[in-house]
């Protein structure tokens, strides 16, 4: 696997860090379990982190060095893939490995130009898409120039896409990818972590809980659910994510965030918590009488599912994976995206309705069971390895023929 920004090892809840950093980290340790061998190469960021280390049996972290030894945000790191790139290529022709499964843009363009002239087909997902990207955010946008062309290019020359989600895949096509070459996989939850079942978060009397996990983005809609908030009363508001909490105003979205709810006179009942450990997570989840996720927009979107494996009923936008994983009034509810009047109205009817949190809740703990465990997500990708190496045999089968 080749990840060059969001290394498996990483803490979550930074600028950079989030579900692409989960997604590696899990699938890589179920194929594992599996059986298969894995090594995930990712930027070095520390020049005190020794070049290989062990995230779990069987899967090896590889800190690649490309550039400075030191946090560099994503958008900058394309000026090194080229260093990152001959790295790979150098650790292939030694030990070629039988798949490459990239993951993200610039990940994808270092893995082909490595790849290629060893003949080692290249499976790659986004995560995200540039022109997704460029048409939600505008000028606001930070993705360097040559991002839309090396994604056309990736969906040109890479043997497998793997979208992540039934809107990505039109997104796709209307790059120019070949459908018969684009797998649906969605990302996948820890549904053993997460579980409806154990202990929930204490909460303060009196109020019903809504809470937000994620990113400290402005496109992740944190601001309009604080905005939905201050529209109900008797409703609190746990917001976990961005640095700690005791260094959460050096954060220029968290410190916009904080002057929102003063300035809309909820301060007193949203609580901003920063990061949040990973294992305390579930119980927050848990004690929550519903999870808002009401992003601009979503490549996939990680939290909902971890949210639903936990039983909590998702007040969801209408947009990217969040359409395929909250199945409207079934798992959850659906919201147009930046719309806290259509947020606060969805929250207000959960509130009302303790039998409706209860259904929506129980269905959405067994989708996530049915569709989206990291061994469900792990057994198709390894069908779409095992395609590619069997393809690749026929092809040397045949020129050895010739």
């Amino acid at each position: 696997m080749v990840s060059e920004h969001a290394s498996p090892l990483a803490i979550l809840g930074g600028v950079d860090a989030g579900g692409q950093n989960v997604h590696v980290a899990a699938l890589a340790g179920e194929l594992a379990r599996r059986g298969h061998e894995v090594v995930v190469h990712t930027r070095r960021e520390d020049e005190a982190v020794e070049r290989q280390v062990e995230l779990s049996p069987g899967v090896v972290v590889d800190h690649v060095d490309a550039g400075p030894a030191e946090p560099i945000s994503k958008d900058l790191l394309l000026p090194y893939m080229d260093d990152f790139a001959e790295e790979l290529a150098w650790a292939w022709s030694e030990a070629p490995p039988d798949v490459v499964h990239s993951h993200f843009w610039m990940s994808g363009r270092a893995a082909l130009w490595a790849a290629r002239p060893l003949a080692i087909p290249v499976v790659h997902t986004f995560h995200a898409l540039g022109v997704v990207k460029k048409r939600h955010q505008g000028s606001k946008d930070t993705s360097p120039p040559e991002r839309l062309r090396e994604e056309r290019r990736i969906v040109e020359h890479a043997d497998r896409i793997v979208a992540t989600c039934s809107d990505e895949v039109f997104e796709l096509v209307r790059l120019g990818a070949d459908p018969a070459r684009v797998t649906v996989i969605p990302c996948g939850v820890d549904a053993d972590h997460f579980r409806p079942d154990g202990p929930a978060e204490r909460r303060r009397p009196g109020l019903r809980r809504a809470v937000s996990v994620g990113r400290l983005v402005e496109r992740k809609g944190v601001g309009n659910a604080i905005e939905a908030i201050s529209r109900i009363e008797g409703v609190e508001l746990v917001v976990a994510g961005g640095p700690e909490r005791s260094r959460l105003l050096e954060d220029p979205e968290a410190a916009r965030l904080v002057a929102l709810a003063e300035e809309l006179g909820v301060a007193d009942r949203v609580d901003f918590r920063g990061r949040v450990e990973r294992d305390d997570l579930p119980a927050l989840l848990r004690s929550a009488d519903a999870v808002v996720c009401t992003p601009w927009y979503e490549p996939f979107g990680i939290v909902p599912l971890e949210a639903m494996a936990c039983g909590a009923p998702v007040v969801a936008s209408a947009v990217g994976g969040l359409v395929d994983t909250v199945v409207h009034r079934v798992t959850g509810l659906h919201v147009p995206p930046r719309d806290p009047l259509a947020t606060a109205a969805a929250l207000e009817e959960l509130f009302a309705d303790e039998h409706l949190r209860s259904s929506l809740g129980a269905a959405a703990a067994e989708r996530v069971r049915a569709r989206y465990t990291w061994s469900l997500v792990a057994a198709a990708s390894a069908d779409v390895y095992a395609e590619l190496v069997a393809a690749r045999t026929l092809v040397q089968i045949a020129k050895g023929a010739s």
